[in-house]
């Protein structure tokens, strides 16, 4: 029997990816825009799942960008994350929806911590704050599907955590797009333009965990199917990472970039580590199995064909 399955945020990176896997014709999704299902509009969310009533809810959307965005508009990152993801988990609360996968942000991990970081480290720290009104909001949110959980035990609210993501439907704006994202534009211009440098913000030898959506979305399959295995919160991600300056060398080979980077100390570079411990997930069976090579050809290809100008 086909399940019916509500999936916010679907013209985003995560969604977009998600609706792209190749077993997702196995399940019925509805992908409302936001202009259709305005996720900050309590009254109406709920008429639309006592409408539709899907099976179980998968919440990936929300308002994303890079440090930039985040510093710029802190608010906004806050409050519109705060009120989709309370409305979503109460609308679905109320009408008696059981099966809700929320989608959470290492963000939401205390900053400067050098070990990988385990899923009992949530709440247990300071937050890095070039993000902190993104990551409060998004563990107000985690929060909130552990106490539906634990209040009525027949409601699973689950969060998995991913690592940070690039591919495929990624913003790709300075102002907005996440760190491989941005080095991909910023490479692919001054290769056109002719320059010969790059500017990199900070030293470049903070430690960043990239893993491609498309893995994202095949985990997403596998949770589906694995659902009740699932615990209340579990990490996505490689479990391995790499410097920032190793992030750009990699994109500029694949590019044909072969100038200069420079680097600009006096720039913000947000948390000096940010590794995900993967040992649940492995545990519990499932792995990405795009390397970063290919992940990065696929995504320059995206860039090129939709993007690029």
């Amino acid at each position: 029997m086909t399940k019916n399955i509500l999936l916010t945020g679907a013209s985003g990176m995560v969604g977009r990816n998600f609706l792209e896997h190749k077993e997702i014709n196995y399940f019925n999704i509805f992908t409302p825009t936001s202009t259709e299902l305005n996720l900050c509009d309590y009254e109406k969310l709920e008429k639309y799942l006592l409408k539709n009533k899907p099976e179980m809810i998968i919440h990936a959307a929300g308002k994303i960008g890079g440090i930039q965005a985040n510093l710029r508009e802190p608010v906004s990152f806050m409050v519109d994350n705060l009120d989709m993801g309370r409305n979503i988990i109460m609308a679905a609360y109320k009408t008696g929806i059981k099966e809700l996968i929320n989608i959470g942000s290492s963000c939401m991990y205390p900053a400067n911590v050098s070990e990988s970081l385990t899923e009992d480290m949530l709440f247990s720290g300071k937050l890095e704050e070039t993000n902190e009104g993104y990551a409060l909001a998004k563990l107000a949110t985690t929060r909130l599907c552990e106490y539906v959980s634990n209040e009525d035990n027949s409601f699973k609210y689950k969060t998995i955590i991913p690592c940070n993501l690039y591919g495929k439907f990624d913003k790709f704006k300075a102002d907005y797009s996440h760190l491989v994202a941005a080095i991909i534009d910023k490479i692919y211009h001054a290769k056109k333009t002719n320059k010969n440098e790059v500017e990199v913000w900070g030293d470049g030898m903070a430690r960043r965990e990239f893993m491609y959506a498309g893995d994202l979305a095949d985990a997403i399959i596998w949770v589906i199917k694995n659902f009740n295995k699932l615990p209340k919160c579990m990490n996505i991600g490689l479990g391995a990472d790499m410097t920032i300056n190793e992030y750009y060398k990699e994109v500029a080979k694949v590019i044909g970039f072969t100038g200069n980077f420079k680097h600009d100390e006096t720039k913000p570079v947000g948390m000096v580590r940010k590794l995900v411990n993967t040992n649940l997930q492995a545990k519990l069976g499932w792995s990405p199995s795009t390397s970063l090579e290919v992940g990065l050809q696929k995504t320059y290809e995206f860039y090129l064909k939709e993007i690029a100008k």
